[in-house]
């Protein structure tokens, strides 16, 4: 079967530095049956031996970046400008045993890029026409229980079904979750947040006990894609700062945050303990925990806010209000109630969304005579509510307003 995506042709380097019996393997012969590219070509190559020595090899005739990734089990790395290449040795005595050892079926298919052959022990084809997430064996996904959260992964990154079978397995296994290193289940993770991923596997994945030490099923998690939808609809800037990654991380995005508030304790203190488990960062912590702030000390009033109170809001949220926005439609919120409040966040000069101080605490001081200390700092408070309800306008005005304060 002649794969245009494997073509030797289209690689970064030529075949010639290969050992002979070298397959394309995993992800790579999957991705190019099912006609999945990605921007950067990501070839996955299985060898019988000298796997370091050819990566070697073929990084320095290509001057290309080289990276060990795992000096045991010979797993290499050669980096291109617009492609990546990895090798590793073939597990057993044979490609067949190799396979034998994957996860899933669909993962478990070779390709001999010189004769076109695919190389197909386990029906992984015929899988993967179907649809269908099978496992090779129970014992392989118990040895790396990582692969149990994975398969829920790429059943939402696919369009696939978890086999019956597969399910009871992983179902079993599911407490085994807890021996993984925190960062690669937050890798997979990550993917079953994002609004590209159907929100049916990372339900899944709680339901059946491998989310479940950190995140909780909430009825609002089936309104998300319906809420995003809406406002993406109405306000696209709004849905679009919610695909945004946030600023700092380059694992979530705000859309994602939003998830993880409705599915963590809507105690913060707790939020921040589960996620700190997960390893997230402190940025994405950060975030976490003031959507959910926000939403303790505003949600049940987001219609009837005083201008003082939406000052607040919008002082305290800064650019995670979006966030606040789609938990507000998914637990009950009408949209014409959030609709005054959008339309100030999108307004860069809202005086109560995007206030502008009329003085500062130096022109404070020195007008009115002040020491550097807290008084200054509520005074300016003070001045800002004013300021926002439109009491004052001018900095004159918010001065003679902070003289008439301190008497």
């Amino acid at each position: 079967m002649y794969l245009p995506v494997l073509d030797p042709n289209t690689w970064s380097f030529t075949p010639e530095l290969l050992p002979q019996n070298t397959y394309l393997v995993g992800g790579a012969v999957r991705d190019a049956l099912l006609g999945r590219e990605k921007p950067k070509q990501d070839l996955d190559f299985v060898l019988e031996k000298d796997v370091i020595a050819t990566a070697k090899a073929i990084a320095n005739r290509y001057k290309a970046g080289f990276v060990l990734l795992d000096a045991e089990r010979e797993i290499a790395r050669v980096v291109f400008a617009n492609a990546t290449a990895d090798f590793a040795r073939q597990e057993g005595e044979s490609l067949e045993i190799d396979l034998q050892r994957r996860d899933f079926t669909v993962n478990a298919i070779a390709y001999n890029f010189l004769t076109q052959e695919l190389i197909d022990p386990l029906g992984g084809y015929p899988d993967l026409q179907a649809k269908i997430l099978r496992m090779v064996k129970p014992s392989n996904l118990q040895d790396d229980p990582l692969r149990l959260l994975r398969c829920y992964r790429q059943a939402a990154q696919l369009g696939m079904m978890i086999e019956a079978e597969t399910l009871a397995v992983i179902r079993e296994f599911a407490p085994l979750i807890a021996t993984v290193a925190a960062e690669r289940v937050q890798a997979e993770l990550n993917y079953l947040l994002e609004p590209c991923s159907n929100i049916v596997w990372l339900k899944a994945a709680i339901t059946d006990g491998l989310l479940s030490p950190w995140l909780s099923i909430s009825p609002s998690l089936d309104l998300v894609d319906s809420a995003f939808h809406l406002l993406k609809e109405t306000w696209w800037k709004i849905g679009q700062e919610l695909v945004n990654y946030l600023k700092g991380s380059a694992n979530l995005s705000l859309i994602a945050v939003a998830k993880l508030a409705i599915l963590l304790p809507s105690n913060p203190e707790l939020a921040a303990i589960k996620l700190s488990e997960l390893k997230l960062s402190k940025v994405e912590i950060k975030a976490v925990s003031n959507i959910i702030n926000c939403w303790l000390e505003f949600g049940d009033k987001l219609s009837k806010l005083s201008i003082a109170e939406q000052f607040f809001l919008f002082r305290q949220a800064g650019v995670n209000f979006p966030a606040i926005a789609l938990l507000a439609l998914t637990k009950g919120v009408a949209i014409k109630d959030i609709a005054p409040l959008v339309n100030r966040y999108l307004n860069p000069t809202d005086p109560v969304a995007h206030l502008v101080p009329l003085v500062t605490g130096n022109e404070l001081m020195q007008a009115l005579n002040l020491p550097s200390g807290r008084l200054v700092g509520e005074l300016l408070l003070k001045l800002q509510i004013a300021q926002a309800e439109g009491k004052i306008t001018t900095s004159e005005a918010a001065l003679e307003l902070a003289g008439k304060m301190m008497n």
